[in-house]
Parts: C-alpha cells; structure tokens; sequence
C-alpha cells in the first residue's frame, strides 16, 4: 500500500471532528500539523504545554489548537478546546497519508495456506507466510516478511508492520497495531532444573490481545504455560517490552519501552509503567497505578498512586560515598535500636 496524497480540509470541518469552537474563518483549508515554531499557513499547530507560549505571538500557522485561557493571546485563528494534545491525537489520524483503507490484495510473492480464512479487502504483502488454519478478518493488513502462524486470528483492521511474527493460536482484537519485529506468543521462558541441567516445559497455554491494543517494535509477549496470556483492550505497548508467560494486563494501561514484566503477574486497568520498569513475578497491581522509569516492584501494590524505586544520577564522588552509606544502614539501623532499649530502660 502506498501513502495517498495529502488530505485537506477547512477550519469548518475540524471544529466539528474535534467539537472545538471556532474562532476565525472557517473556509480556510489546511493540509497538515506542525509545532507553533515551524508551522507555515497550511499547517494547524497546537499549544499544549505553557513552557510553548513563548512561540505563539510569532506563529505563522493557519489555526491553533489552544485552551480557553489562552485564546486571547492567540495571533491567528483557534481552535479553541479542554484538552489540546488529545486534538492533535484526533487529527493526526486525519492527516497520515498511511491510514487509508486498505484495498485488498494478495502478492504474488506471499505464501497463503488453501484453507485459510481472508475477509474483505484484506492485503498480505510481499514474502509473508499465512499458514493452514489462520483467520484474518476484513481490512486486515499483513505486511511484508510477516508470519501468521496456524489457527491465529487477527481482527478487523488490525495492521502487521514488517516482520511481525504472529505465533500458533494467537488471537489478535480488532484494529491492533503491531510494529516491525514484535512477536505476539511465542514461548513463555519454562524450564525445570533436576541438580544438573534444565528441561524445557511446554507452554500449552495461548495468547489474547484485546481490541485497539498497539505493541511497538521488536517487543514480545509470550503465551501461556496452562492459561493465556491475556492483554486487555486500549493497551499500548512501546518498543522492546517483554511480558512474560501468564501475565494480564488491564484494559486501557500504557507501558514505556524496555519495560519487563515476569511470568503470572496481573496489572490492573489504567496503570502507566514508565520506561525500564521491572515488575517480579507473580505480583498484583490494582488499578490506577503508575510507576516511574526505572523502578523495581517486588511487591504487590493494592492501593492506586504513583510508585517510585533507586535513586536518580548524580555526580559519581557523590554516588560512591551514598553507595558505602547504603552498606552500612543495617548496622547503624540495629546499633540505633540498641540504643534505643538501652533509653527505655534507663
């Protein structure tokens, strides 16, 4: 598939898309997003963090998504809304050259079994393997090099970058979108160790991805041991995460790259991990959690707030002489307690 030329609209028809108020000409036609500083007439621009107002006075763009309050301030047209940057989210979509229908197509270089299952408008590119049994619903995209392991089923409008490696029995919501190089159910890491070396435990369980679920590139989620790894709908996952066997993860929660989750651990609904997080195995984290880039969970978390581990950088002398500090804490700790007793005591 290739990118359509540049769609256009007026003023007129992106208020009511956004259900913005207007504040300008409404005929005015644009063609693309850009920021405040290098936005040009046929670009709309949006302010969505006041450290940026210093680039309003001078913008040239044809219309800005702003807030109420700074309205006033605004130089050219405005669309005035709440919540800018869900604005620039929304016409995003309108603007990408990429997200036009897909018309359907099989290449002649793919490799689709007999009996698999294509719906309507469905196009497989160049190189990638469907095998025996997959069913892939209406619009889906496969693109190239991709494999479609037997009796997986991808939803409707779901897209496979290049590359994507979609394992046996895997199910896939609709709308999913999968960069290049994730792997969606392959082994979850089982092995039992018998005194000298490890054996292999099959995992027999699945994997399922919810609807409108986007995993970025070179992640991987592995299927079950026994029960699926199950993640919710609205899920976005960033580039090279790894969720490991029997996870679940809540519907609508976000995870920052090189985030790594250990086998059977449930994450609840609406839960960000910032970049890097590890979360141990086996964990419960309630809904509404958030935990910042870096930290180390080794416990369940049953109330919802925002959770921080280590320490943040600093300069290297200082660091060292913290690091001896840390050493020494149990034993400061148990002489303060002596000394303690020995008070009550006195």
């Amino acid at each position: 598939m290739t990118p359509t030329d540049s769609p256009c609209f007026t003023l007129d028809v992106l208020a009511e898309r956004l259900g913005a108020r207007l504040q300008g000409d409404g005929a005015r036609r644009v063609s693309g997003l850009a920021t405040l500083k290098d936005a040009g007439p046929e670009h709309v621009a949006f302010l969505a963090n006041a450290a940026y107002l210093k680039d309003l006075a001078a913008t040239r763009a044809a219309a800005v998504l702003i807030q109420p309050e700074h309205a006033e301030a605004c130089p050219v047209p405005r669309l005035v809304l709440d919540n800018p940057y869900l604005g620039y989210a929304q016409l995003s979509q309108l603007f990408d050259p990429f997200l036009a229908r897909p018309t359907g197509g099989i290449h002649p270089a793919a490799v689709v079994a007999d009996d698999a299952q294509l719906g309507e408008r469905v196009e497989v590119g160049p190189h990638a393997v469907v095998e025996s049994g997959v069913i892939l619903d209406d619009e889906v995209v496969v693109g190239p090099g991709c494999v479609v392991e037997a009796g997986a089923r991808i939803g409707a409008g779901s897209r496979l970058h290049a590359n994507v490696t979609v394992c046996r029995g895997a199910v896939i919501g609709a709308r999913a979108i999968l960069h290049s190089g994730c792997v969606i159910g392959g082994d979850g890491f089982g092995f039992a160790h018998d005194g000298a070396r490890w054996h292999k435990i099959a995992q027999l369980g699945g994997v399922v991805l919810g609807d409108d679920v986007e995993v970025g590139s070179c992640s991987s989620i592995d299927r079950g041991a026994l029960d699926d790894t199950v993640i919710g709908s609205g899920v976005k996952i960033d580039s090279q995460v790894q969720i490991a066997h029997n996870v679940r993860i809540g519907d609508h929660s976000a995870l920052a790259g090189c985030v790594g989750i250990a086998g059977s651990t449930r994450v609840g609904k609406h839960c960000m991990l910032g970049g890097g997080v590890g979360l141990s195995g086996h964990l419960t984290i309630c809904d509404g959690v958030h935990v910042t880039g870096m930290s180390l969970v080794t416990n369940s978390i049953d109330e919802p707030g925002i959770y921080s581990s280590g320490t943040g950088a600093m300069p290297n002398a200082q660091w060292r002489k913290n690091a001896v500090r840390f050493k020494q804490l149990d034993d400061i700790a148990r002489r303060l307690a002596r000394l303690e007793k020995r008070d009550r005591n006195a």
